[in-house]
This record gives structure tokens, sequence and C-alpha cells, in this order.
């Protein structure tokens, strides 16, 4: 039985508006490999359309231009001589849906559009001629393109200079599902997971819908990390070894920094990337760019430090897959379960809470009541000064809102109530004391928590201003 989209709803009102719409549209579907942009595609459609064409990876232009004829002439019925290239392909792809009833849109699907474009191609000129010479100047077509290659569909789509300058009319960017979507994903095929099962569960998958479908709900957390990930022939064994190099061109510059950046779990601002990478100028731009636009790494504004921003990695997989499986030749195929006590990974599930968290921070300002509020999101840190002999600090997010008031957050994961000991509340004073200190600001300062199963009561609570738990995060 084909499996029912989940969530993407706000997606599908765009494709519906260009239905709709009293104009030719051109459609771009964006999103990171395993993301689900061919099947939100399919789904919406139920995979019927007026011509579809799928690029074949690394295959050469003659073997996609004859495979182009075939699909043409599954969808036309009229048999065609070999193209000699694009431009003759989109000539005769132009031919048949003129034939077509005048009276609706008609709807054309390029996926993997990145694959058609090989070497010495004419592919990006001839689209070009399509669009602006016939489709652009008719009302009646629906382009719809696709591909995991995002550098590639950043510059010559998002970004041409050329033809295609200002084409696209539409942007659908596909994002990996929140804890919310994640749980509706995880409901629908009857798996009865609780909500701290499905924290952990996004500490590997981070709601990528690809990862979802690979797991058996019939087994634990804990059994299918294992099976996925420890196997040698595990479907996410391997995984990292192609998702770099099937989303960017000069790969190796992509995995350079996401590498650095996760020795520095923390975060780095650009010039420390530089400096680290030996990387700098447009080329740094543009890696980091497409890095943050297929929700690889966050970027954030340093608090007190006008356009500074800060780069943290936050693929969840690359994280698991970069401190639990390279490396590792520990060929014990049951890893994950004699470990799930151990330091390492009550550190990792700790530190992968914390961006959980982070990357749900507008459920978190919902749950605070603040939601239709201006707020500004932002992390600091302060490096130690032996001088003065203040200590370094460091919070990873920060809520400033309109109403003067700033949120310092905690985000603490384990398997009950928090329990804030007497030293850990002054340390957490001592910490709120040094941000004014070195922020020089006027504003009310809080502690909020945000834990999986709330803060322990005990007399060193007081210093929690707002609590929320895991709950709230799924709102």
């Amino acid at each position: 039985m084909a499996q029912a989209l989940i969530a993407r709803h706000e997606e599908c009102e765009q494709i519906e508006q260009c239905l709709s719409s009293g104009r030719s549209e051109f459609v771009i579907v964006c999103g990171r490999r395993r993301i689900g942009k061919t099947f939100l595609v399919d789904s919406f459609f139920g995979g019927k359309y007026d011509f579809t064409f799928v690029g074949s990876h690394r295959a050469k232009t003659q073997i996609q231009l004859r495979q182009f004829a075939k699909a043409l002439k599954a969808f036309s019925g009229k048999t065609y001589k070999p193209f000699t290239d694009w431009y003759d392909a989109f000539s005769a792809l132009e031919d048949y849906i003129a034939s077509l009833p005048a009276d609706r849109k008609k709807v054309l699907f390029i996926d993997e559009m990145p694959w058609i474009d090989t070497q010495r191609s004419t592919f990006v000129t001839a689209l070009e001629a399509f669009w602006n010479g016939w489709a652009n100047r008719r009302s009646d077509i629906v382009l719809i393109a696709s591909g995991s290659a995002t550098s590639w569909m950043a510059d010559n789509l998002i970004s041409n200079q050329g033809g295609l300058h200002n084409r696209i009319t539409q942007r659908i960017y596909l994002k990996p599902f929140t804890l919310a979507e994640t749980e509706e994903y995880i409901k629908s095929r009857d798996c009865q997971w609780s909500r701290y099962d499905i924290v952990q569960c996004y500490m590997l998958t981070g709601g990528v819908p690809y990862y979802l479908s690979l797991l058996d709900y019939h087994l634990s957390i804990a059994q299918n990390i294992d099976r996925l990930c420890f196997d040698e022939n595990g479907a996410l064994h391997r995984e990292y070894d192609e998702l770099y190099n099937a989303l960017f061109t000069n790969a190796e510059a992509y995995i350079r920094v996401v590498e650095t950046l996760y020795h520095h779990k923390k975060g780095m601002e650009r010039k420390e990337i530089g400096k680290a990478t030996g990387m700098n100028g447009l080329f740094m731009k543009t890696v980091l760019r497409n890095l943050v636009a297929c929700d690889f790494v966050s970027c954030r504004q340093v608090y007190g430090k006008m356009n500074v921003m800060e780069y943290r990695l936050k693929d969840f997989y690359t994280l698991f897959y970069l401190k639990f499986i390279a490396g590792n030749h520990d060929l014990d195929k049951e890893w994950w379960t004699h470990h799930l006590a151990s330091p390492s990974v009550k550190a990792w599930e700790g530190l992968t809470f914390e961006l959980i968290c982070m990357e749900h921070c507008e459920q978190i300002k919902r749950a605070l009541g603040i939601s239709g509020m201006a707020t500004a999101i932002s992390t600091w840190r302060s490096e130690g000064d032996d001088e003065s002999g203040l200590p370094g600090a460091q919070i990873d997010m920060i809520i400033e809102r309109a109403d003067r008031i700033i949120h310092l957050c905690e985000m603490k994961f384990c398997e009950g109530s928090f329990n804030i000991s007497a030293d850990y509340e002054k340390k957490l004073r001592a910490r709120a004391d040094l941000f004014k200190l070195k922020t020089q600001t006027k504003k009310a300062v809080v502690h909020t928590f945000i834990t999986t199963y709330g803060v322990g009561q005990g007399k060193h609570t007081g210093i929690v201003h707002n609590e929320l738990t895991m709950d709230e995060l799924f709102h």
C-alpha cells in the first residue's frame, strides 16, 4: 500500500497555487539528499504528469538524450530519431506539449536535473531557450525541477545570472521533519514508541524521512541503531561516503568544513573556520551558504557582536557517524546496545538534545507564550581572561525579547527529573553575572530550563524562572 504524505502542507499549498495561477510557473523543489523531494511531487500529482523525466547519475550526454527520447515517446506515442543535442530534445517536447488540450495547465516534472547537465552538454542553455522562448510566453505550463545537488541548483537556477535570471516563480524548500511531524510519521507506522524514544530516534535521524523509513518499528531504538549503523551491511553504515559527494561539487571542501565544525561542537565564527581550513573569500562564503541551505550547518547571531555569525554542525546523522562509526573498527554488530550506559553515549545524548532544542526554538517560544512577540535568537561565549581572573563561559541559546527580557536557556536530557545541585546553581549564577558584566545589558536576565521530564523539586530550583519539558517540543 502506498505511504501517505506526512506533513508538507505548506509545500502542497505552494504547488496548488501554481496550478491555479494565470501564468506559466517554473518551480524548483530543493532540499538535502533523502529529504523526500520526489516523494512530495509524486504524492501530490499521484504520479500523473503530462511529461516526466529523471536524469541518470554519471551517464554521458548521449545516454541522457536517449533516455529523454524514450520518456517522450511514452507520453506522446511518437518515435523520435536520436536527438543531437538538448535543443533538439526541448524542441520535440514543445511540439508534444503544444498538441495537448489548451484548457488546462500542463505539468512537466524533471527530476535529478543536476545529473542531466553533464560536462560540455547544452542542457542549461537549451533549458533557458525552452523556458524564455516558449513556455514563459504561454500561461499553461508548470515546470517542476528537482535535484539533490544543491550547489548545482543554486548556481544554475536560483542564482543564475544568464537567461534564467529571476525566472524561478516558486521555490519549494523541504526541511527535515520536526519532532511533531516525526511523531506523526512514526504513529502512521502503527508504532507506539514513547516521546522519550522518539527524541532518541531524532538524535540519529534528525527528522530525515528516508532515514525514518529505514527503521523497523517492531524493534527498540537501540536495536535499530545496531542494525542500521553497526552492521557492515546496514543502510546507514556507509551513508556518509555518499552524502556530501551526491550533493556538492568540490565535495572535499565541504567535508573539510563539516569535519572542522565537528571538532568544534560549540560553534565557530567564519574567520575561525577559514583559519582552520585554509579557505576564504567567495568560495568559503559559497560553501557555508550551501551547507546552511541544506540544513547541515546552523548559522546564528553572536550576541553583542553586530553582523558576526556563529556556524555549528547540526546534521544529526553526520554528528553520529563522525563520533561513533568513523574509524570504529570494532566489528561488534551490537556495539550500541553494549555501550548504552557509557559516558561517551551519555555525553552525545546531552549535546544532541541541546541541538534538538535549538532546532525547535519556535516551539519553545510558543510554550513560553511569546510566539507573537519580536525576538532574537543568538548564542554567546566569552574566553577566559587570566589577567582579570574571569572564567570562560558559553550560552548555546539566548532568546532576547522585545519587552526587554533575556532567556538564558539550559537544555538537559536525562531519564528522569533533572536535579539542580548547589554547585550547579552557583555556576549558573556566576555565568549570568559574567554575561551581564561582559554584555553590559540592562535587561532582565532569566534562566529557562528545557528538560525531558522536568526539574526536580529542591532548595536550588529557585534559579529556574521558566521550565519546559520535551513535550512542549512536540507542539
